[in-house]
Parts: structure tokens; sequence; C-alpha cells
């Protein structure tokens, strides 16, 4: 027997058409996604692990801003008419931008890049700044922060153009890369970091050389990444390990790698991504490698005895309401991370010398919350008229209560204070100097597809044709067509380059 949580729309993984579908709670105290094509029959997939949990996560829904501006109609319905539609319910936070599928590693894993694919994508630097001013043009809130990725960016030789671009436009300016290029070339670390890069999501599995022989090709790829990492910390960017998770491959690396933090300064996140499976995969494979988001939370738990436990966690759209407060705070809209609550989670940790401590040991996120809503009831009351300085005289006072042995504690409670006052990146950046993240986001593959999250999407492609993709609809059905139409065959991409 099966308990229906609720009922989305979801796609057919052989075929990608559109099919009803219902989220099930299982008599394992698992959630399933389970959908029926009238040509390839009925498929189930576990979403979360945990029941309870899933319950827990749907508590803090938050309903996003929208857009003002959309590039498509509604014509096919959700998710062919990316992007975005008149439907979508979030603006971007993080716009992304693949500036080629060349990379230099040949992953036995990847089926994504140049060679393999037999054509190159990558779009000239003009293209490019014309995406820049997509994303810089939605509205009701112009995308924030930008994230070159691939492929593998650095291949490209106008990367220092493109930061630079990206950087004149207000981005915060972030880059997707596997490292090799900063160890083999450190002076391009610099060059970066003056055009305007912030921050670097490094790809990184884990610290046993075992993992990057199977699924990178190469034992020696992890010292490759530690010579990266040794350069962005002598070149002072801030950077975040972000690791494909898989049972059975990685799943016991966590631990590893939050100790091998602590050994760098500019290591300020770590963002696990479990992995997903956008190409056809039979169902043993998917149940032997698949990691929820609650598998994930429970390896944390295991892996720190229970030094990080699982209530420290907390789904991503608690950020929202702090964004929608510091907005309202400053007379501007600010960017909302309004995502499905089942996209990911988050907590901070605070390195206290003997190890970490999440931050839930001195901040009580709910009665955080609840303040931040009174907060913003009072300040809203002060109206047009409202001094900047009564204002934030009325959030210290509101939320200074809710941290908890505050002894020791009085810098983080100012830069949590910071942050809602000021409202600006500079003071956001001072936070994260302090406090790691970890985090967990489980993007979409055909299997587990929801267009319920989808329309919430927060992490959104631009493409050279004028659109705003969100990220697990580009990946699970738009990417193909997009790269083909805009792509060039390998043989011809290379005669040109020879010539």
């Amino acid at each position: 027997m099966s308990d229906t949580l609720y009922e989305t729309e979801s796609l057919c993984p052989e075929c990608l058409r559109a099919v009803p579908a219902r989220l099930v709670r299982t008599a394992e105290g698992s959630v399933e996604i389970v959908k029926k094509c009238p040509e390839h029959g009925e498929f189930r997939e576990v979403v979360w692990s945990d029941a309870e949990f899933f319950k827990r996560a749907l508590e803090y829904e938050f309903n996003g801003l929208g857009v003002e501006n959309p590039q498509t109609d509604n014509e096919n319905g959700c998710p062919f008419d990316c992007g975005l539609c008149p439907y979508h319910e979030s603006t971007t936070a993080l716009g992304i931008i693949d500036v080629t599928n060349r990379c230099n590693l040949n992953c036995p894993v990847c089926f994504a890049n140049a060679e393999a694919k037999g054509y190159v994508y990558e779009p000239p630097l003009e293209q490019i700044e014309e995406m820049l001013d997509l994303l810089r043009s939605e509205r009701p809130v112009p995308a924030p922060a930008v994230q070159f990725a691939g492929g593998e960016p650095l291949v490209r030789e106008d990367i220092v153009e493109i930061v630079a671009a990206a950087d004149e436009r207000g981005f915060h300016v972030q880059i997707a890369t596997n490292g090799v290029e900063f160890a083999r070339n450190p002076e391009l670390a610099e060059d970066l970091h003056a055009a305007g890069l912030n921050v670097v999501y490094l790809q990184f599995d884990g610290l046993s050389p075992d993992i990057y022989e199977e699924i990178r090709g190469s034992r020696k790829i992890l010292e490759l990444k530690k010579e990266a990492i040794k350069v962005l910390e002598r070149e002072g960017i801030s950077t975040v390990l972000v690791p494909t998770l898989a049972r059975g491959v990685n799943d016991d690396q966590i631990r590893p790698m939050l100790d091998f933090a602590r050994e760098f300064e500019v290591i300020r996140g770590i963002n696990v991504q479990p992995i997903s499976f956008t190409g056809r995969t039979p169902r043993e494979e998917r149940e032997r490698m698949r990691i929820t988001i609650p598998d994930f939370v429970k390896l944390v738990e295991e892996q720190t005895d229970g030094r990080i436990p699982a209530e420290s966690f907390y789904p991503v759209p608690i950020a929202a309401k702090i964004s929608r407060l510091i907005g309202q705070l400053h007379g501007e809209r600010k960017p909302e991370f309004s995502a499905h609550p089942i996209c990911g989670v988050a907590t901070y940790l605070l390195d206290e010398g003997d190890w970490y401590h999440p931050i839930t040991d001195y901040v009580d996120p709910d009665a955080f919350i609840d303040a931040l809503e009174e907060v913003a009831e009072k300040v809203g009351a002060l109206g047009r008229k409202r001094d900047r300085a009564k204002a934030a005289w009325i959030v210290t006072k509101h939320l200074r209560r809710v941290f908890k042995g505050l002894t020791g504690k009085r810098k983080l409670a100012r830069l949590v204070l910071d942050v809602v006052t000021k409202g600006t990146y500079d003071a956001l950046a001072d936070f994260h100097w302090n406090a790691l993240l970890l985090g967990c986001m489980h993007f979409m593959d055909p299997y587990n597809f929801q267009t319920d999250r989808v329309r919430r999407c927060v992490i959104h492609y631009a493409t050279p044709d004028g659109r705003i993709i969100p990220f697990c609809a580009y990946n699970s059905i738009h990417r193909e067509e997009i790269e083909q139409k805009f792509g060039v065959p390998l043989k011809e991409w290379k005669e040109r380059r020879n010539g």
C-alpha cells in the first residue's frame, strides 16, 4: 500500500513526453514518484528516502516573485515552453552560461564533451555578452550572479575577457571548473581574480585517488586538484568543493572532505550534488547508485559521529524570507531563493578550533524566522517615512534574542545582523568567510522529474537564442537542441582553428 502525498506532472524517461504523476509514501517510509506513459508503461523512482523529512521540508515553502518579462509564451506546457514562460514562479538567483563543451579531460563517464558529441558548442564573446544582458534585464529582479560552466570553461582563450564582461555588468561572478588549468597555469587565477572572479566551484569527488581513477580516468587528477586549491589559496579566491555523490563510489568521503576543508581558508563551502541519470540507465543501476537528500543528511550525521545532526539542515527557501525582509528594509526587491523545498538543503558550520559546530548550535532557525516576520511587520508599518536607523534598531532588538549561547559568539551575531541591516554582497561575503556552507542540491533527471519543481527553479541557463531555461529542464530536455543549433561540427571547428 502507498499513500498519495500530492499530484504533479513528470516525464516519460523513454520518450520525454509529459505524463501525470503522483508522489506517494511507500510502506518502507520513503517517497516515490509514480507515473505511467501510454506507450512505455509505469515507472517508479525514489524521490526522498525519508517521508517524515519530506513533510518537514514542505513546511518551508515560499512563494516567489515570478517573472514580469517572460521570454516565451505558454503553448505546449511545462517544461517545453522554457523560458522563462509566464508560469514560472521564481526569479533567477544564479544564471549559468556554458561557454564551451570542450574539455581538457577525457573522463570515461562523460558523454557530453565535444569529442563525444562530434561538435563544438562555444558561443563567441559577443553572444555571451548578449546572454549576460538578458539575465540582467530580468524583472522584477535582475539576476545577481552568473556562473560560467561547460565543458571546461578555462580552456577558452578569452575566459578573462568573459569574466570581465560579467563584472562590468554588476554580476557576482563564478566559474565551475575541474581545476586542472589552475594547476598548470597559476597565473590564470591571478588574471581572473583581477578581472572580477569572485568564486570558484571546483569539481571535487573526494580524497581517494581510486575515485578519480574510476570516474575520471586517472589517479593523478587528485594531485592536480590539490595543487589548484593551493593556487586559489595564494590568490585568495573563495572556493566551493562540488562533489558528485554516488552510492558505493564516494559516499564515504564527506568526513574526509570536511577535514580537508579546514586546511584551506579559501574553501568556504562543500556543495554536494547527488548523481543524476540524464541518459537511459537500468533501474538496478539507478537503485544501486542513487542518493537522495535524506540519504546525504544521514551520511553526514553518521560520518561526523552526530556532531552535524540531520536536524541542522534546512531547505533552501528558508533563506527567501531573509531576502524579502532585506528588500523591505532597504526599499528594493532582492533575489529570493524560492526554490521548491525538496530541491536542496544546507547548513552553516563554524570552526571552533576542535572541529566544526553547526550554526544551529547557536541560532534557532525557526525562532529566527518568527522574529523576521515580527520585524517585517514593524518595519513595514514605518512606511515610506521609515527611518533606516530606527529600522536597524528594530531588527537588532528582535533578532538578537534568537541567538543561543552568545558568550564568545557576538561576532556571529554581528555578521548575521550586518547581512540583514546592510543588505550588501560585502556583508554576505563577510559572513561566508567566517563559516563553511555544507549543502546538497539534488538536480532532477527524467526519472524523478517534477514540473512543480521546475516552475520554482532559481538556477537558470541563459542560451544564445534569448531564452532563460531552468536547470533541470535544460539538462533533461533542451541542452541537445541548443548545442546542436549553435554548435559547429568538430572537424570544421578544428579546420577553422588551425587555419
